[in-house]
C-alpha cells in the first residue's frame, strides 16, 4: 500500500536521496525544508528541482523551529510514517555557532515530536549521528556503549535528540527508530564534507587541508547503501517486549531503538584522498594540520544490529563511492 511520508530536510543530501526514492514507489512525500544558507543554496534548488519534477512530491518550505507551521503541516497531510532528517550539520560549524544547533537540532526535533504526538504517525525515524560516541575508544562502535562523552556540541544536540525522543516514546506510546550514521558520502553530498572539498579544491588546483596530519580514519558510508538501510528500517516498528536478536537496542519501557548504519570498515583518510586521486588524474597539493577541536581521530560501526533487523549491511567500496562522485562532479559543475 502506498503511503505518505513527511521527510524533514528534504532539499539537503540524504533527504533527497531518501525522498527520490519513495518517489519511485509511488507513495506520497511532504517534503519539509527552510532551504537555509549553510551551504550552496543552488545545490538544494537543485535536489529539490529533480524531487518536484514528481507529481507525489509536495514542497513545503518550512523551518522546523516554527511550532505552529510545523503542527499545521501534520494536521494538513496526516502522514503515515516520519523520517526527521533536518539539522544544522558539522562539526567544526558548532564552534562558530552554537546557537543554531540547539535551536535547530533541539528545539526542531521537539517541534516535531509535538507534531508526531497530535498525529496517527506508524512510526518516526530520526536522524543521529556516529558523533555520539564522542571519545569512546572501543571499536567498532556498537549501539549498547555508554555514550555520555561528546566531544562537539553538535555531537551534544544529537544526543539529546536520542534522550528526548525517547520519553516521547515512552509517555506517548510512539514507535521511533534512530539511525546513527556514519561519514556519508556520494553524488549530490555536503559541500561541507570533504570528498566535495577536496574535488573542488583540486578542480581550482587549491590545496586540500589534511587534519591530523593525515592520521585519520573514517567509516566512509555511501549514500545507496544507507537510503537502503534506512527503507529497510521503515517497517520495522519497534515494540516493547519484541526484541530482535541479542543485540537489540529496543527500550525496556518504550517501541524506541538505535541503530548503526555504516560500512563497517574504518579506512584510512589518505587511502580515500588516493582514490580521488586517481579519479582526477592528478596528485593533490596537501596542507597537512593539526586535529581540529571537536573531530574524532576514527569512526568505526559495528553495524550487526542493522544486520538482525533487516538482513542487509552496507558494503560498497570506497573506491566505486569515489568513482561516483567524481563522475557526478564533473556532470553537475561542467
Amino acid at each position: 500500500m502506498n503511503k505518505t511520508f513527511l521527510i524533514t530536510g528534504s532539499a539537503g543530501f540524504i533527504g533527497f536521496h531518501l525522498s527520490k526514492m519513495l518517489l519511485k514507489s509511488n507513495n506520497k512525500v511532504i517534503g519539509v525544508d527552510s532551504l537555509t544558507d549553510y551551504y550552496d543554496i543552488k545545490l538544494k534548488q537543485a535536489r529539490i528541482a529533480i524531487l518536484k519534477s514528481d507529481s507525489n512530491f509536495i514542497e513545503e518550505k518550512i523551518d522546523i523551529t516554527n511550532e505552529q507551521a510545523i503542527l499545521k503541516v501534520f494536521k494538513k497531510y496526516n502522514p503515515n510514517i516520519v523520517v526527521h532528517l533536518a539539522a544544522q550539520a558539522g562539526v567544526r560549524y558548532s564552534i562558530e555557532n552554537p546557537r543554531s544547533y540547539l535551536d535547530s537540532n533541539i528545539v526542531g526535533t521537539f517541534n516535531i515530536l509535538e507534531g508526531i504526538r497530535h498525529s496517527n504517525v506508524e512510526h518516526t525515524l530520526i536522524a543521529s549521528t556516529s558523533s555520539i560516541y564522542g571519545s569512546n575508544k572501543n571499536m567498532p562502535y556498537d549501539e549498547n556503549q555508554k555514550t555520555d562523552t561528546q566531544v562537539s556540541f553538535y555531537a551534544a544536540t544529537k544526543k539529546s535528540c536520542e534522550v528526548i525522543s525517547h520519553s516521547y516514546s515512552h509517555i506517548y506510546n510512539l514507535p521511533i527508530t534512530n539511525f546513527r550514521f556514519f561519514t556519508v558520502y556520494g553524488p549530490f553530498g555536503r559541500p561541507d564534507m570533504a570528498l566535495f572539498k577536496f574535488v573542488k579544491a583540486m578542480k581550482n588546483n587549491k590545496p586540500i587541508d589534511i587534519y591530523n596530519n593525515g592520521n585519520m580514519k573514517r567509516d566512509f558510508t555511501y549514500i545507496d547503501d544507507l537510503i537502503k538501510g534506512i527503507t529497510l528500517l521503515l517497517n520495522k516498528i519497534p515494540k516493547v517486549g519484541q526484541p530482535i536478536g541479542k543485540q537489540d537496542t529496543l527500550s525496556d519501557v518504550a517501541p524506541w531503538r538505535t541503530v548503526n548504519i555504516g560500512n563497517s570498515c574504518s579506512q584510512n583518510l589518505m587511502d580515500f584522498v588516493d582514490e580521488i586521486e586517481k579519479n582526477m588524474g592528478f596528485k593533490a597539493i596537501k596542507n597537512f594540520l593539526p586535529m581540529q577541536p571537536g573531530d574524532v581521530k576514527e569512526t568505526y560501526a559495528n553495524a550487526n544490529l542493522l544486520k538482525e533487523i533487516t538482513g542487509f549491511k552496507p558494503q560498497t567500496d570506497i573506491s566505486i563511492g569515489v568513482k561516483n562522485f567524481c563522475e557526478w562532479y564533473n556532470h553537475f559543475y561542467k
